[in-house]
Order: C-alpha cells, then structure tokens, then sequence
C-alpha cells in the first residue's frame, strides 16, 4: 500500500474561507476515510491552504513525510497560486482533486490550479467527484499507484549480470537515461561472479533444494546428459549466488545475460529466474524480486514498475507464436516465468504440482532444467517499455491467459518447445496490429487491469503511452 499525503486549498479571502472550512474539512475526511479503507497510509495536513505561507509550511511539512503522492483537495473556489506555491515543496507526484458540486466551484479551482501548473510545466494528474463513487475511486486509486511506483523506482538500482545478449539492442539501456528520467542506478556485474559464488554455495544447501523440487515438482525427469542431479544442484548453487549478490549490492532489480556463455558452458539459468520472480522459494517465503532473462534492462524495467503496481509476480515471455484458429498467442521463453504462474495460489505446493522439470534442448548444451507448466487461467495487462528514436514508450494490451481443452494444450505446447514454460494468452488486439506495431520480441504481464494505472505513471515519468487496440 502507498503512503499518501493530503492537503486542502481554500479561498485566500478571510471573510469567504471562515465559512468553507466546515465543508472542506467534510471533503476532506471522508477522502481520509474512502483511502484508509483501502489500506493506505494518508498524512494530512495540520491546517486548510488560506495564505500564501499556509501553501509553503503545509506543504513542507507534508513532504518531509516522504509520501508517494500528494493529493490536492480543492472543493471550493481556491486561489490557484497556493497550489503552485505548495508543488514548489512537494517533489513528489500530485494529483489534483475536486468534488462536482454545483453550490460550490470546486472544479473551477481545480482547472485554474490546473491551469496554473501547466504554465510552469510541473507534471501532475487530475481526478473528480464523489470519492464515493466506484468509479472515481477508481480513478484516484489508478494516480496513486502510478504515484507509487514513479515515486518507488528513484533511488533503486539495477544489478545487470553480463553484457548484451546476442545482439539484442532492445535489451540494452542507456544508464544516464535511466538515472534521468526514472531515477534508477545500474550496477554491471561480470558472470564470472556469479559462476565463482556458485562454486562456493555449501553443499547441504543445494542438495536441500534440489530435494525439495523433487518432492514438490510434478515431475523432475533426469535423462542423465541435459539433466542431472549434479546439474540441478549447480542451478540451485546459481539461485543462492545471485541471492547473495543482490544482498551484497542492494539490488532492487536485476537480470542475468545467461547466453551463450552460461548456458553453453556452465547451466542454464532457469531455476534462478523462475525463483527469484516467485514469492517463495525452497526455503520459504520471501519477497518477490523482479530478474529478467538475457539482462533484458527495458524489460525487467517494466516488470518493476508492474510488480509495484500489482504487488504479485510479473511473467516475462517471448510472443512465440500466433495460432489462429484459437485466436492465442503463445507466450513463452527458457524457464522464465515464475512457477506462481502454474496456479496463481499462495500455496506453493499448489504451484509446483503443475510444474515440471524437464531437460533443457539443443539451444542450451549446458544442460540443466527447464521450469515447464501451462499458466493458469485470468485477466492480465500486457506491457513493454520501448525506445523508437531514444524516447521511451510503454505500449500497453488488454488480455486474458486462457484454459484450452488437453488435446489442444498438447499440440500447441509441442508445436514450439515443449520443454518451456507457456502462456497462451487472448489478447484484445487484431493481430496484424500487434506484428505491425509491437517494439520488441519479450513482452510482460501482470494479473489485472491496470490500463489506468499505467496512462499515470507514463504521464508522471513523460513516457509516450501507446495502447494498442483495445487498450488505446
């Protein structure tokens, strides 16, 4: 949940505020009362903005609190230069609030407040009515989510682990532009390091968790070449390595190149990425932590913010394929999505007994298991961060991962690597549009709708939003 600070604008004329305030404290409360109910932290402000040093010290004393977003409360007509006066204090997101009650012009403050930080290009968003209202909740919930995760990423860092993966320019960022424009570190990290603490992990450990999936899988099928018990325990070793490694470097985020060199000479790292995006591993519970394959740095970038706007496990898959006659895609890549994914449950036993662990293929001689299940069926948001000409956009999907009939699920998993982790998603886009238009061959997805949510946060950050089809 976010931390949400709350401020009132008034009237600046002393003989007209004196009888607004029992009203705008009115407005106020239950704003107080409608996000508390949702489980946020909300700070107010001691007193309603009725002075220029009102808008200053309220302000700042608000934003010493290091609140996610700060709401503006304007239900009256309010001098609009309190409202720039209190953005010069508040570094963070706002979001402009009016009632539409006709007795009183609270939405004409509003587009005058507006108005006024336009014209001094600070970034903010907007939302009206009756808080009571589902859908203006909605609303004000979306901003405060995209508030929380633009105000989350600054101050993070990013552990990259290996350079760029066989030529892909999508998966590589420019760490200046990073910093700028999201506030976020990145941390180069050889793969040696990762092989060296591996090396290192004790042995108990990684016979623990290599026992582990083997009592919870529903299946791990050593064929003695590609998969191996030593070869499994190697992968477990490689999951506690970057474990460490995010402990050590305080990584927020990270993503692993893997191929070729991982993947050809030591193991693939499908057991580290699955359980590093899942919320628990095999020695319990944990927080989730975002890692994308092939150091994909616009990808796990996208999942960050996603993570933060749901709070549950993002998938990371390649758009495999298209099949027409069921009007799915298949969205899959090495091991990558996380094993919540099999079940969506917060049982983890649930999870894994529709997951298998199967031989890697040809692609990755250096053996080791695939996490292999069919994602469980719901309502999903798609997403990808891109950068057409250096200028970031966030094109955005509606979809829902969908349940074939067995016999289907069979011949679609065979048709592209059976060993692999899949998806097969019914996106509300033509698929023309989506070949024609799409910016990059991963794409990511989070269990929701979060359309709102995201149109806030590339307004906050100044990323283009391009929604396609539906989602437009």
């Amino acid at each position: 949940m976010a931390r949400v600070g709350l401020l009132s604008v008034s009237d600046g004329r002393s003989f007209v505020n004196q009888d607004l305030r029992e009203f705008v404290h009115d407005v106020e409360n239950r704003i107080v009362n409608a996000l508390r109910a949702q489980g946020h932290e909300v700070m107010v402000a001691r007193a309603i903005i009725e002075n220029n040093q009102l808008a200053v010290s309220e302000a700042t004393n608000l934003a010493a609190a290091r609140p996610d977003v700060t709401i503006f409360n304007i239900p009256v007509w309010a001098f609009p230069h309190f409202s720039v006066l209190a953005a010069g204090q508040t570094p963070g997101p706002i979001l402009l609030f009016s009632n539409i009650s006709p007795q009183y012009p609270g939405m004409v403050g509003m587009l005058a407040a507006a108005g006024a930080l336009d014209q001094i290009g600070r970034r903010y968003g907007r939302a009206w009515g009756d808080i009571a209202d589902p859908e203006v909740m909605a609303r004000v919930l979306a901003w405060i989510a995209a508030g929380a995760a633009y105000r989350q990423l600054r101050g993070q860092t990013f552990g990259r682990i290996g350079g760029r993966p066989m030529g892909m320019y999508t998966a590589v960022a420019d760490p200046a532009q990073w910093m700028e424009k999201f506030g976020v570190d990145v941390e180069e990290i050889d793969q040696m390091e990762l092989v060296r603490r591996a090396e290192l992990i004790d042995p108990d450990r990684a016979r623990a968790g290599r026992e582990w999936l083997e009592h919870h899988a529903a299946e791990v099928r050593y064929d003695g070449r590609q998969l191996t018990p030593a070869l499994l325990e190697r992968q477990v070793r490689s999951y506690h390595a970057m474990r460490e490694l995010i402990d050590e470097w305080h990584l927020d985020f990270s993503g692993i190149k893997g191929q070729p060199e991982l993947t050809t000479h030591f193991a693939t790292m499908d057991v580290t990425e699955a359980f590093l995006n899942d919320p628990y591993d095999w020695e319990g519970p944990k927080q989730t932590h975002v890692c994308a394959t092939e150091a994909d740095m616009d990808g796990a970038l996208t999942m960050q913010i996603l993570k933060v706007l749901n709070g549950t496990p993002v998938l990371f898959a390649d758009l495999r394929c298209y099949d027409r006659d069921n009007d799915v895609w298949d969205l899959c890549n090495s091991g990558q999505h996380a094993t919540w994914y099999a079940a969506r449950s917060g049982d983890p036993a649930e999870n894994m007994s529709r997951v298998h662990l199967l031989p890697e293929g040809f692609y990755f001689p250096a053996g080791g298991a695939s996490i292999q299940h069919v994602a469980a069926p719901g309502e999903v948001t798609l997403a990808r961060l891109n950068r057409p000409h250096g200028r970031y956009r966030m094109q955005v999907l509606k979809g829902e991962i969908v349940a074939l009939d067995d016999a289907t699920t069979e011949r679609l998993v065979r048709a592209s690597n059976y060993e692999w982790p899949h998806a097969f998603v019914r996106m509300a886009v033509d698929p023309d549009e989506m070949l024609s238009r799409f910016g990059a061959n991963h794409i990511h997805a989070v269990p929701g709708d979060h359309l709102l949510a995201l149109r806030a946060f590339c307004h906050l950050a100044d990323v283009d939003y391009d929604g396609l089809g539906a989602a437009a």
